[in-house]
C-alpha cells in the first residue's frame, strides 16, 4: 500500500520510496526514510495534499508524492 491510501489518523511504517533522486533527497531531508513511522494528520478540502506527522514534525505532501512512498500498517 502507499502513503496516500492511509486514512486520517492511521499510521504506517515506510518500507520503500520509489521516486527519482531529486524527490528522494527532498524527502530524506524531512526525515522521510525507510523504517520511519508516519501518521496522517490532515487532508485538504480538495484532497490534493495531506499533512503527515513523522518524528516530531508535521509535513505537507502532494498526493502524487505520497503515492511514491510504500508503507505497511504500523504495529
Amino acid at each position: 500500500m502507499t502513503l496516500d491510501e492511509l486514512k486520517l489518523h492511521e499510521s504506517g511504517q515506510i518500507v520503500a520510496i520509489n521516486c527519482d533522486s531529486i524527490l528522494r533527497n527532498r524527502l530524506y531531508s524531512f526525515g522521510i526514510v525507510k523504517g520511519s513511522i508516519v501518521t496522517i494528520e490532515g487532508l485538504t478540502l480538495t484532497k490534493s495534499t495531506i499533512e503527515i506527522k513523522i518524528n516530531q514534525s508535521k509535513i505537507a505532501l502532494r498526493l502524487s508524492e505520497a503515492s511514491k512512498i510504500e508503507v505497511e500498517y504500523a504495529k
